[in-house]
């Protein structure tokens, strides 16, 4: 059975709020977000990768894939 993934248009505003968020919930838990993991948001927020490859970018830093 194959899998499709929904692609859902977003504004820079509202992927800038979501990477916000994000690295607010990171700081709440005593973590930092990298430099080069805030390399990769900016790149998200300005619409050069999409949320997939922003994961993407992120588990093969840490191994997980």
């Amino acid at each position: 059975m194959a899998t499709t993934t929904a692609t859902i248009a977003t504004t820079a505003a509202e992927r800038y709020l979501r990477v916000a968020e994000a690295i607010h919930s990171v700081e709440m838990e005593g973590l930092t977000v990298t430099e080069s993991g805030r390399q990769d948001a900016r790149e998200y927020i300005a619409g050069r990768i999409d949320s997939d490859e922003l994961v993407a970018r992120a588990r093969a830093r840490y191994g997980l894939d």
